[in-house]
Protein backbone atom coordinates (compact mmCIF):
# COMPACT_ATOMS: atom_id res chain seq x y z
CA UNK A 1 0.00 0.00 0.00
CA UNK A 2 1.17 3.63 -0.82
CA UNK A 3 2.12 6.02 1.59
CA UNK A 4 -1.17 8.02 0.73
CA UNK A 5 -3.35 5.31 0.90
CA UNK A 6 -2.26 4.38 4.55
CA UNK A 7 -3.16 8.15 5.13
CA UNK A 8 -6.48 8.56 3.92
CA UNK A 9 -7.14 5.69 5.68
CA UNK A 10 -5.92 6.93 8.91
CA UNK A 11 -7.52 10.44 8.32
CA UNK A 12 -11.33 7.94 7.58
CA UNK A 13 -10.71 5.72 10.36
CA UNK A 14 -9.93 7.99 13.44
CA UNK A 15 -13.22 9.39 13.46
CA UNK A 16 -14.78 5.98 13.68
CA UNK A 17 -12.63 5.18 16.47
CA UNK A 18 -13.79 7.59 17.88
CA UNK A 19 -16.98 7.50 17.85
CA UNK A 20 -16.60 4.31 19.77
CA UNK A 21 -15.37 5.68 23.40
CA UNK A 22 -17.43 5.82 26.50
CA UNK A 23 -18.91 9.54 27.58
CA UNK A 24 -18.01 8.03 30.99
CA UNK A 25 -16.67 11.30 32.10
CA UNK A 26 -17.52 13.24 34.98
CA UNK A 27 -20.35 15.55 33.67
CA UNK A 28 -22.50 12.04 32.44
CA UNK A 29 -21.66 10.58 35.57
CA UNK A 30 -22.66 13.54 37.58
CA UNK A 31 -26.15 13.45 36.11
CA UNK A 32 -26.92 10.25 36.95
CA UNK A 33 -28.21 9.30 40.72
CA UNK A 34 -28.89 5.45 41.78
CA UNK A 35 -31.22 4.51 44.17
CA UNK A 36 -32.23 0.97 45.25
CA UNK A 37 -35.61 -0.14 46.44
CA UNK A 38 -36.54 -3.57 48.01
CA UNK A 39 -40.09 -4.16 47.58
CA UNK A 40 -41.16 -6.97 49.80
CA UNK A 41 -45.22 -7.99 51.14
CA UNK A 42 -45.07 -5.78 54.06
CA UNK A 43 -41.80 -3.17 53.29
CA UNK A 44 -40.90 -0.90 51.15
CA UNK A 45 -36.49 -0.07 51.72
CA UNK A 46 -35.46 3.09 49.72
CA UNK A 47 -31.40 3.45 50.10
CA UNK A 48 -31.35 6.62 50.54
CA UNK A 49 -34.12 9.91 51.56
CA UNK A 50 -32.45 12.11 49.52
CA UNK A 51 -30.57 12.97 45.88
CA UNK A 52 -29.54 15.91 43.92
CA UNK A 53 -31.40 17.43 41.67
CA UNK A 54 -31.08 15.62 37.55
CA UNK A 55 -31.28 12.41 36.30
CA UNK A 56 -32.38 9.94 38.80
CA UNK A 57 -32.97 6.31 38.40
CA UNK A 58 -34.62 4.11 40.86
CA UNK A 59 -33.83 0.14 40.62
CA UNK A 60 -36.60 -1.65 42.44
CA UNK A 61 -36.47 -5.03 43.43
CA UNK A 62 -39.87 -7.17 44.68
CA UNK A 63 -38.50 -9.62 47.49
CA UNK A 64 -41.54 -10.28 48.26
CA UNK A 65 -44.02 -13.11 46.95
CA UNK A 66 -46.76 -10.87 45.44
CA UNK A 67 -46.91 -8.84 42.48
CA UNK A 68 -45.50 -4.80 43.33
CA UNK A 69 -45.87 -1.88 41.91
CA UNK A 70 -43.42 1.56 42.36
CA UNK A 71 -44.56 4.74 41.90
CA UNK A 72 -42.77 8.16 42.39
CA UNK A 73 -45.28 11.06 43.91
CA UNK A 74 -45.73 14.88 43.73
CA UNK A 75 -45.36 15.97 47.18
CA UNK A 76 -49.37 15.83 47.73
CA UNK A 77 -49.11 12.61 47.29
CA UNK A 78 -51.55 12.23 44.61
CA UNK A 79 -50.10 13.38 41.44
CA UNK A 80 -47.58 10.42 39.68
CA UNK A 81 -44.49 11.39 38.25
CA UNK A 82 -43.34 8.28 37.91
CA UNK A 83 -44.66 4.19 38.17
CA UNK A 84 -43.35 0.38 37.29
CA UNK A 85 -46.23 -1.23 37.52
CA UNK A 86 -46.69 -5.50 37.21
CA UNK A 87 -42.75 -6.31 39.29
CA UNK A 88 -43.13 -9.80 39.71
CA UNK A 89 -41.58 -11.63 42.55
CA UNK A 90 -37.86 -12.10 41.97
CA UNK A 91 -37.90 -9.29 39.53
CA UNK A 92 -36.11 -5.90 39.07
CA UNK A 93 -37.02 -3.54 37.57
CA UNK A 94 -36.11 0.19 36.61
CA UNK A 95 -37.61 3.75 36.84
CA UNK A 96 -35.58 6.62 35.44
CA UNK A 97 -37.04 10.39 35.65
CA UNK A 98 -35.25 14.02 35.69
CA UNK A 99 -35.98 15.58 38.83
CA UNK A 100 -35.95 19.49 39.94
CA UNK A 101 -35.62 20.14 43.70
CA UNK A 102 -38.26 19.60 45.67
CA UNK A 103 -39.95 17.18 47.89
CA UNK A 104 -41.28 13.94 46.31
CA UNK A 105 -42.96 10.56 48.24
CA UNK A 106 -42.02 7.00 47.13
CA UNK A 107 -44.90 4.27 47.40
CA UNK A 108 -44.41 0.77 46.97
CA UNK A 109 -47.79 -1.19 46.18
CA UNK A 110 -47.50 -5.13 47.24
CA UNK A 111 -50.67 -7.09 45.64
CA UNK A 112 -51.22 -3.71 43.84
CA UNK A 113 -53.93 -2.27 46.12
CA UNK A 114 -54.52 0.35 48.80
CA UNK A 115 -52.66 3.78 49.00
CA UNK A 116 -49.22 1.53 49.65
CA UNK A 117 -46.04 1.57 51.74
CA UNK A 118 -44.82 5.71 51.56
CA UNK A 119 -42.01 7.72 52.47
CA UNK A 120 -40.60 10.90 52.13
CA UNK A 121 -38.16 11.78 49.04
CA UNK A 122 -35.97 15.01 48.89
CA UNK A 123 -34.45 16.69 46.07
CA UNK A 124 -31.63 19.17 46.65
CA UNK A 125 -29.48 21.55 44.45
CA UNK A 126 -26.19 20.51 43.86
CA UNK A 127 -24.55 22.17 46.82
CA UNK A 128 -26.96 20.26 48.89
CA UNK A 129 -29.96 22.64 49.26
Amino acid sequence: MSRRTLLVLAAVAAPLLAACTQNAGPAAEADTRSITISASDDACEVSAAEAPAGRVTFTVTNTGSQVNEFYLLGDDGARILGEVENIGPGVARQLVVTLPVGRYETACKPGMTGDGLRAGFTVTGSDGR
